[in-house]
C-alpha cells in the first residue's frame, strides 16, 4: 500500500507557497484550502506556470502535467488531492 504524501502536510506547503509568492505573504490571513484561486485572480496564466514548476519541484513530478486541469486548480484542497492521489476525494 502506497501512502503518498500526506494531504494535510501538503495543503500547509501549497498554502505558504501560494501565499509568499502571489498574495504578499497574505496579511490579511484570507487564504483557506477551500479559497477559489481562479477565480480570485491568483492564478493567471503565468501563475500557473510558476505554480505547476514548483509542484513538479516539490513532489517530485508526482502527477504528469498533461493529467492537470483547471478544475485540478481550483483550490488549495483540489491541488493536494491530486497530489495525494485521492481521486474520491478530489471535487
Amino acid at each position: 500500500m502506497n501512502a503518498g504524501p500526506d494531504r494535510e502536510k501538503t495543503e500547509e506547503v501549497l498554502m505558504a507557497f501560494i501565499r509568499e509568492r502571489f498574495l504578499d505573504g497574505d496579511p490579511g490571513g484570507e487564504l483557506e484550502p477551500t479559497s477559489p484561486l481562479i477565480d480570485w485572480g491568483l492564478l493567471t496564466s503565468l501563475n500557473s506556470a510558476v505554480l505547476l514548476n514548483f509542484l513538479h519541484r516539490e513532489f517530485e513530478g508526482s502527477v504528469a502535467v498533461e493529467r492537470i486541469t483547471a478544475k485540478d486548480l481550483r483550490d488549495v484542497r483540489s491541488i493536494a488531492a491530486l497530489l495525494c492521489g485521492a481521486p474520491g476525494d478530489r471535487p
